[in-house]
């Protein structure tokens, strides 16, 4: 394959830098997986590919150090793929090193910045004590385009060739098994085999020494050509072996499956004018074939064989059921999703009032139409959380090693799916409630011993979905949390009253107060009291809630609610005093008429009795001061707030609405109560309320 050239070299080393950062993701993501079970042979293999890869594309776009340093890394796995190296701990530590130097030194290449990188010399130098002789022993000042599994222009693209081995009659007095290189053809890499059984004679004039089954192989490698024909060099002379190259896959070329005649025309297995010819008829043309005597029927088989080898290997390693999006495209494609919806609004808003049968359908196929592109828009941004999981069990392995402790990550639930944009801004939550869970609350191994648990602690992190919203939940079998400690230093920072009897779950909100901390001492990894707090407002900005729960010496749990999108919602439209308010309708129980009797009440407690159960209510005019006399008849939209049900009351439950959520701007930030705004089908704006920020700014002035 030639070289990439020209205008299409700049876009070729776009494409390889996205997918240079999605192997080194496997790459930790094996590596990590590998330290745990050191036998995996397809562990092993794994990582070989991903720095096997990252060697050929690199030096093919220009990333001559990347490539360089990777072929180090490699020629050490390479040996553990033998055999004659194990894998240890030391090597799996070397190698995450080596992982993130890489990273580094595309960063550098992109940058142009010279000289060495950090941790480079140093993870050569491991590698070759730990391969004995160093990394790149015997190869020093090779060019990685020449080094095994390359193609003379340094590509490392698998290629898929075309093998017919027909023994002669007499191989096996030569004592060889053409079983053992078929075997031996398959340690190459994917690969298939069909027997030809046209040359078997009769019974009664078989030699029961010879040779008469030949085979036809298609093999997919990308060990190139000579390894290829290096398993068939003993017995060169004893067969008649033909070897040709049917596909390359590359960024330049679209392979596909050819069609079964043209395949054997090209194997020399039929003439081309018997194709033509029963291409008239309209059976398939193999059956055809095999029965105008024109070719075997293990021959037709073979092709099938082949034909279907291609499609399953074109569709495994160019991914062709995927493409690339500019992730600026896709927010282009969701404010214009987001448009379209409030443009649909106000059209049904105006069927509505002309009361047109014909601009009502039409009306209502436009509605229809915007809400499966809308489901499908945010589909496209959805994805799956796992990807954040893994970057995790890297945190914890080497934060555990820092502390001095033993750890375990344990994930649950990788395949829950958010918004593109929650993932980006749950990370950095995420990685500090780690920290302190592997700081704080998992105990040094001694202490874990003395207490009766495992020497290993373990951390749980688990996403289920919650209906419109997701769960996300860091458990540990730690120390847990001292609530008497922590409520003392709430009285000593004057965040409570001495006399005060806070519950359980109040004391534990402190630990999101600004500057709080119990840590009696400050470490590289915690103990400033920063952080908490950023993370519960960074949560809150994303319209989540995040709680926690823990028992003193058996662990503590963090549990954060967050909606699935950011983008458009379903929200439940509600009048109060001529004023729209939209509610989430994921957080929206039931819809009930307010009691004309609990106004009669006025005893100032504002509890409702709904079927049994007693549910505190407020009044949206009353938290919006909103003048104006009420309607004699008003209603209470029921929420779930943290688990528990909440009333609002209002003048008038419209019905729902596709909500688009714009932002209020910076000088609305500290508002509680709402998150956002939304244009109507009139072209009214309808503010967005937060049932538990109306619920916990309430209990904050109370």
């Amino acid at each position: 394959m030639a070289k990439v050239s020209g205008g299409a070299l700049d876009k070729g080393r776009e494409v390889f830098l996205e997918e240079a950062s999605d192997l080194l993701e496997r790459l930790e993501e094996s590596l990590l997986e590998l330290e745990g079970d050191p036998s995996n042979l397809e562990l092993v293999g794994a990582v070989f590919r991903a720095l096997h890869t990252i060697k050929g594309s690199g030096a093919m776009f220009g990333f001559e150090r990347v490539s360089s340093f990777t072929h180090q890394v490699e020629t050490v796995f390479d040996k553990v793929r033998e055999g004659s190296l194990a894998v240890t701990p030391e090597l799996i530590d070397v190698t995450l090193r080596a992982r993130d130097v890489i990273r580094r030194l595309l960063d550098a290449e992109l940058t142009g910045r010279v000289g060495t990188i950090e941790g480079e010399e140093e993870v050569l130098a491991v590698l070759g004590e730990l391969s004995g002789g160093g990394a790149g022993a015997g190869e020093e000042g090779q060019d990685p385009s020449q080094a095994p599994g390359h193609d003379s222009d340094g590509s490392s693209m698998p290629a898929t060739y075309r093998i017919r081995f027909r023994p002669h009659p007499g191989l096996f007095a030569t004592g060889t098994n053409p079983i053992g290189l078929l075997d031996e053809l398959r340690g190459l890499g994917d690969c298939a085999v069909v027997a030809l059984t046209d040359s078997i004679p009769p019974l009664s004039e078989m030699d029961a020494e010879a040779c008469y089954v030949g085979w036809d192989i298609v093999i997919t490698t990308d060990r190139g050509e000579n390894a290829v024909r290096d398993v068939f060099i003993f017995v060169e002379d004893d067969c008649d072996l033909t070897i040709q190259e049917i596909a390359v896959y590359g960024l330049e070329e679209e392979v596909g499956p050819r069609r079964l005649g043209e395949i054997l025309v090209e194997k020399g297995d039929v003439a081309p004018g018997a194709v033509e010819e029963v291409l008239e008829r309209r059976k398939k043309i193999g059956e055809l074939l095999v029965e105008e005597g024109k070719v075997s029927a293990a021959k037709v088989q073979s092709a099938l064989v082949e034909q279907e080898h291609v499609r399953r290997m074109s569709k495994k390693l160019r991914g062709t059921s995927s493409i690339r999006v500019a992730l600026p495209k896709l927010d282009t494609l969701i404010n214009l999703v987001g448009e379209l919806v409030t443009v649909q609004a106000r059209l049904s808003r105006l069927a509505s009032d002309r009361r047109d049968p014909q601009l009502a359908s039409i009306a209502e196929e436009v509605e229809r139409l915007t809400a499966d592109l809308r489901d499908n828009a945010m589909s496209i941004r959805m994805l799956p959380i796992g990807s954040t999981f893994s970057k995790l069990k890297r945190l914890v392995r080497d934060l555990a090693r820092e502390l001095g402790k033993e750890v375990a990550l344990e994930t649950e639930g990788a395949e829950t799916e958010l918004d593109k944009t929650v993932i980006e801004k749950l990370n950095d939550p995420l990685v500090h409630l780690i920290r302190n869970a592997v700081d704080h609350g998992i105990e040094p191994p001694e202490l874990r011993e003395a207490a009766g648990k495992p020497r290993e602690g373990k951390i749980r992190l688990s996403a289920l979905y919650a209906g419109a919203d997701v769960l996300i939940r860091i458990s540990d079998d730690g120390a847990g949390i001292d609530a008497e400690k922590v409520l003392a230093k709430a009285v000593e920072k004057g965040l409570i009253a001495p006399d005060a009897s806070p519950s359980e779950k109040e004391i534990f909100d402190f630990l999101f107060a600004p500057g709080f901390s119990t840590a009696g001492k400050v470490t590289s990894v915690s103990g400033r009291g920063v952080g908490m707090d950023v993370v519960k407002t960074n949560i809150e900005a994303m319209r989540g809630v995040i709680e926690v729960e823990s028992r003193k010496g058996s662990g503590t749990t963090v549990t954060i609610r967050l909606p699935m999108t950011l983008a458009i919602i379903e929200g439940l439209l509600a009048n109060v005093g001529g004023e729209n308010y939209v509610l989430p309708l994921s957080a929206v129980e039931e819809c009930l008429e307010f009691p004309a009797s609990e106004l009669a009440k006025g005893n100032g407690r504002r509890i409702l009795n709904v079927r049994g159960e007693a549910v505190p209510y407020l009044f949206l005019r009353e938290v919006f001061d909103i003048a104006g006399p009420a309607p004699p008849v008003q209603q209470v939209v029921i929420t779930d707030v943290g688990g528990a049900k909440f009333g609002l009351v209002v003048d008038e439950v419209v019905g729902s609405h596709q909500t688009v959520i714009k932002s209020l701007g910076a000088a609305c930030r500290e508002i509680r109560e709402l998150t956002g705004a939304t244009i109507l089908g009139d072209g009214t704006v309808a503010l967005i309320v937060d049932p538990s920020g109306i619920a916990a700014a309430c209990a904050s002035r109370n």
